[in-house]
């Protein structure tokens, strides 16, 4: 996978498999919250917690690793225009922080909407919760207006809303990201292993941005090596067939999720629990390339079902914290199946209706702003190699 100057080709449109991971992942992303709404009461269950996330179970809940999997996304489909030197700046700016921030201020009134309705305290909830610890019980504009700026480091009106701020920071930085992975596009693997590094490092010190920022830029590389990536993807499928696509995508869940499996030799607070996490970022990026070079894989993500969560991903991920939340105030984290039989399909329906009245408006509005800055007569140079 060596060649001086990278050559990215052009896929017509979106990429679908990649709409499917998207889809799949934001479900992983409401379990996951689920999970931790019902863990007081699986808690006083001996063995039912550890074995729900020390075994590979742990897959359908793993919320913090599926963000990882949606970073190294944005950081290949982000990039990939880019690259092409297909992308406007000057226009991409406006645009892509109005697909943003747009639907993350709508998510923002709804989860207030949510905190007025149905009061965020009382006996409902288990001391020392995440719905306790992670859920405002209260929605002053303070506050409302602070996190709709993505700047601070954590949000408690809507709790999801920090993987956001690191979108925003990426796609601020993108240029910087296209510069270096063409810089190393021709030495892959180097680049891989400073990146994985980077992220064990973090995860050591406590530096969220040296976990995260790498993440995406494990995307980005694969963006800037797509067609050598796509012609090993072929030698592979010809003489080898599915066997290796199984063994990559074995071996990635299992990074993503090693932290945890290894819980009971490597204490969650060590050194060891750290460094096995940080290695989570290299496992999604190894699920990425499988959804995009696996045959059998891409059959199963471009089904209707995938592809549909995905186009319904970002919604459903910006509002089924809130509705959760007050499910779960609602009725009491000590019934949890029945706040998720309530906020489940509450979560789905209300997510198709704020993709309808938010999302694709947001969409809509990003596309002619961006139309109309690109008629503009003054064009931002694309970024070329240090």
């Amino acid at each position: 996978m060596r060649s001086s100057v990278p050559v990215v080709p052009r896929p017509r449109g979106r990429i679908p498999s990649l709409d499917g991971v998207r889809g799949i992942a934001a479900v992983v992303v409401v379990l996951y919250h689920h999970s931790l709404v019902a863990r007081p009461a699986l808690e006083q269950q001996s063995g039912v917690w550890e074995w729900l996330t020390q075994s590979p179970a742990k897959l359908l809940i793993a919320g913090s690793e599926a963000v990882l999997v949606f970073f190294v996304l944005s950081g290949l489909v982000v990039a990939l225009p880019a690259l092409q030197g297909r992308l406007h700046w000057l226009s991409y700016y406006p645009s892509r922080l109005l697909r943003l921030y747009l639907p993350v201020g709508a998510s923002l009134l709804l989860a207030a909407v949510f905190v007025a309705l149905v009061p965020h305290s009382g006996g409902k909830a288990a001391a020392g919760s995440w719905l306790i610890e992670r859920n405002a019980d209260s929605a002053p504009l303070s506050l409302l207006l602070d996190e709709a700026t993505l700047l601070p480091a954590t949000y408690t009106l809507n709790n999801v809303l920090w993987s956001l701020r690191w979108e925003v920071l990426f796609s601020l930085l993108l240029p910087l990201f296209v510069v270096v992975a063409r810089a190393v596009a021709s030495h892959v693997w180097p680049a891989v292993v400073v990146s994985s590094l980077a992220m064990v490092l973090g995860r050591v010190v406590g530096v969220d941005a040296l976990v995260y920022l790498p993440t995406f830029f494990l995307g980005t590389l694969m963006a800037a090596n797509l067609d050598r990536l796509h012609a090993w993807g072929r030698m592979v499928n010809t003489r080898s067939g599915g066997g290796v696509w199984f063994g990559i995508g074995v071996a990635s869940a299992c990074l993503l999720i090693l932290g945890w499996l290894a819980r009971p030799v490597v204490p969650a607070s060590s050194t060891g629990s750290a460094v096995l996490w940080g290695l989570a970022g290299l496992g999604a990026g190894g699920l990425i390339v499988v959804a995009l070079l696996s045959p059998l894989a891409k059959r199963l993500l471009e089904s209707s079902v995938p592809r549909w969560l995905g186009r319904m991903s970002f919604s459903l991920y910006l509002v089924h914290v809130p509705v959760l939340a007050a499910a779960a105030f609602l009725i009491g984290d000590d019934r949890w199946w029945l706040v998720s039989a309530v906020a489940v399909p509450a979560s789905f329906a209300i997510a198709v209706l704020f993709h309808a009245a938010v999302e694709r408006p947001a969409h809509a509005l990003a596309r002619s702003v961006g139309v109309r800055v690109r008629s503009q007569p003054v064009r931002s140079p694309v970024p070329t190699s240090v």
